[in-house]
């Protein structure tokens, strides 16, 4: 099952919002490459979490 911004996984409920939106966008791919969806939502929770690391905000965004 595919998630968006308004419908994702309740583990994702605490995650900024701009991690949130990567964390979705990486496990759906996972999705798409057969992964089961716990392992998606694991493996693309850390990855967002480390592209926040290394893409910092942009002083105009919120």
């Amino acid at each position: 099952m595919p998630w968006n911004k308004h419908d994702y996984p309740v583990s994702m409920k605490n995650l900024d919002a701009r991690v949130r939106h990567k964390a979705i966008e990486i496990a759906n791919a996972l999705l798409e490459e057969g992964y089961e969806e716990g392992k998606a939502i694991a493996i693309g929770t850390a990855k967002a979490h480390e592209w926040d690391e290394n893409h910092p905000k942009d002083e105009n965004e919120k």
